[in-house]
């Protein structure tokens, strides 16, 4: 039976860097749910709702992630702005064996992504690996 990944993304990762992190923890033969996070938003635009450019950053940044992983079995999805709902939204219609979270350095994140990897570990019962990318 092929390994389940929820591959959470919340920055551009080259191609061959999400290939190798899915065939690292799962193969080829792998089921995979790409989910990205509409966290690329301002803390106004939060409050105002105005989440569409966010949105669409999130939609780009699924596709490449999709794209880029080696198995035939992968769906793309954008995710909520809040990253630890987008997952436990994931995880409601796929229940992976795994989440890998690939972000951007810290200095490079937005103010919903800080701390996501190490928030995902806490709070979910399956593995969680973090990796930094970019």
């Amino acid at each position: 039976m092929s390994r389940r990944i929820l591959l959470v993304t919340t920055a551009a990762a080259p191609s061959a860097e999400v290939d190798a992190v899915v065939q690292a923890h799962a193969g080829k033969d792998a089921e995979v749910y790409v989910v990205a996070p509409a966290s690329k938003i301002s803390w106004l635009d939060r409050l105002t709702n105005a989440e569409d450019d966010a949105r669409d950053d999130a939609a780009e940044r699924a596709e490449a992630a999709s794209d880029a992983t080696p198995s035939d079995n992968v769906e793309a999805h954008v995710g909520d702005v809040q990253p630890l709902q987008a997952i436990e939204d994931a995880l409601r219609t796929f229940p992976a064996d795994e989440i890998v979270v690939l972000m951007a350095p810290d200095e490079k994140a937005s103010w919903l992504e800080l701390g996501l990897g190490e928030d995902a570990q806490e709070r979910f019962s399956i593995p969680v690996t973090h990796l930094v990318t970019g």
